[in-house]
């Protein structure tokens, strides 16, 4: 007989719940406390080292105001040559593992982890399950023995290295044994992720938003032509997929995958998260729990259960944030300094580029992200958090200026192609120079659904309702910049096979969204096709 199995935390003043959620009690002065401390105890560290010599000089500042008039502004590039391939006695500390990330233009960046940042990076994932599996203060279901799906790239890359981590430290039962999952391309891994939980079941998923929309849409598809024929076989696939076309057909529609996992919490990222969140519940029966995070900071931020704006960790990294009006300034004189400020300094409504300054021995000293966040509201009245709250808007470096009207970013266009309901595979854009006028020119690979004519009117009509700029664009000066280019279906899979079949990194086997150079485009245009040409292809 199956033992009952409770949940880990039933009341806010449960020490788990304490532990790793107890923040979201804090107010700003309390917050902003704790980041001075961590701050100075982690600008000790930095400055015995020579990497924090060569940062700050061989004065150490002593007050958050002192590290902000005596040390510049740093980006990756900075920490070159310590950090590639590596030089761990440069560095404050010493690593206890090393994390990957794509650095663009080709390359890779390469992160040290102490043991103590490795270790509140996963205690931080903790937090994340916890709040995914809540609904309200102090209340989860999360429940020891849980089944999780790790859709993300294997080590080391962070979000590996953090689910190894968590499989070890954690009695969550991961649906994939790491070592079978570290070994596998990541469509594979997909591929045998799903076939194991149609077997065994699982509780919690997490994977780009991207991936659980597209899934969930071949799930569809592969039910109405009878593609789960193959799992029959197995007793625990076919009682699963039983139920599930019982329930199907009663609905009049194909498969979905909240008809086979009745899930506790979808745990998704990347900047779709928020345009596909009705889809994502409409297909798996739950709103996707979104978290901020990247390989140089960690996790940085998290939404609470209520599932709205995110909210800062303040233990994960010291911040600062840059004004957009100073960003745009520096984007144009390399040789200005932008301005700064802090958690209570910034103002609701206005964007910001992040600034961290690592704790933990971790190296960065006022490092630049290159993200992008908008500060949405002071603080969440509804959850009763007293901080204020965040949404991430895309890259820094991915914005495309048009006239200087507007800067278009990822989220901006991937909001649009939505809204027109445009079925599609993948899509990249970038500004193009034609005839001495700027041009925003899409490449897009349709899928299998509608196969609109007029692209260019439909998206760009759509872009006017979504960026103001862009219609002011449109409408003041009369210019329709938005350029189409329909892709030969399989284009960005005969990329990313061909990436695969170079060498080339996994970060790196898919073309950039935003800004894409000249050797993308040709390897994918290449494969192109006209919308005349398009009705032959289907």
């Amino acid at each position: 007989m199956q033992s009952i199995k409770y949940p880990m935390i039933k009341s806010e003043n449960d020490r788990t719940w304490s532990k790793y959620c107890g923040f979201l009690d804090l107010n700003l002065k309390q917050f902003m406390s704790i980041q001075e401390s961590l701050l100075l105890q982690q600008l000790e560290k930095v400055a015995g080292c020579p990497l924090g010599k060569r940062l700050m000089g061989i004065r150490t500042p002593s007050s958050v105001e002192e590290l902000r008039h005596l040390v510049p502004l740093t980006s990756y590039e900075d920490y070159l040559p310590e950090l590639d391939p590596g030089d761990d006695m440069a560095l404050p500390e010493e690593p206890h593992v090393w994390a990957s990330t794509s650095g663009g233009a080709g390359c890779c960046r390469r992160v040290p982890y102490t043991l103590e940042a490795y270790s509140r990076s996963i205690d931080n994932l903790m937090t994340v399950f916890i709040l995914a599996c809540s609904r309200k203060r102090g209340e989860s279901t999360l429940t020891e023995g849980d089944r999780v799906l790790y859709n993300v790239a294997p080590s080391p890359y962070l979000s590996g290295l953090l689910a190894a981590g968590a499989s070890q430290v954690f009695n969550l039962r991961p649906v994939m044994p790491v070592e079978l999952h570290d070994g596998m391309d990541f469509r594979d891994k997909m591929t045998r992720g799903f076939e194991l939980s149609l077997r065994n079941g699982v509780d919690i998923m997490i994977a780009m938003t991207s991936v659980l929309v597209r899934t969930a849409s071949e799930f569809d598809q592969m039910s109405r032509k009878g593609g789960f024929s193959k799992h029959l076989l197995h007793p625990g696939e076919m009682a699963r997929i039983s139920r599930a076309y019982l329930r199907s057909k009663i609905e009049n529609r194909g498969i979905l995958p909240k008809d086979l996992w009745p899930v506790k919490a979808l745990i998704g990222w990347g900047i779709d998260t928020s345009i596909y969140r009705d889809q994502v519940y409409k297909y798996w029966g739950a709103y996707p729990y979104e978290f901020h995070a990247c390989t140089e900071a960690g996790i940085m931020a998290v939404q609470t259960w209520n599932r709205r704006g995110m909210t800062f960790i303040p233990h994960s990294n010291f911040f600062e944030f840059i004004p957009e009006s100073e960003w745009v300034k520096s984007r144009s004189d390399v040789f200005y300094e932008p301005h700064t400020v802090l958690l209570h300094e910034v103002k609701p409504g206005e964007r910001y580029e992040m600034v961290i300054t690592s704790f933990y021995g971790m190296p960065f000293v006022r490092y630049r992200l290159g993200h992008l966040v908008r500060i949405v509201a002071m603080e969440d009245a509804e959850a009763g958090v007293h901080l204020p709250q965040m949404v991430f808007e895309t890259r820094a470096d991915n914005l495309i200026d048009i006239a200087g009207f507007t800067r278009v970013s990822e989220k901006t266009v991937m909001q649009a192609i939505a809204n027109s309901g445009v079925d599609y595979e993948d899509w990249i854009i970038r500004k193009e120079v034609k005839e001495g006028k700027p041009r925003l020119h899409l490449y897009i690979e349709l899928g299998n659904g509608r196969r609109e004519i007029d692209l260019p009117a439909i998206i760009g009509g759509e872009l006017t309702r979504t960026d103001p700029g862009y219609s002011d664009l449109v409408n003041l000066m009369g210019v329709s910049p938005l350029e189409v280019t329909i892709l030969r279906r399989g284009s960005f899979k005969h990329y990313y096979s061909l990436k695969k079949a170079s060498g080339s990194d996994l970060a790196l086997r898919r073309p950039p969204r935003m800004n894409a150079s000249d050797e993308v485009i040709e390897n994918l245009v290449g494969r192109r096709v006209t919308e005349r040409q398009m009705a032959t292809i289907a």
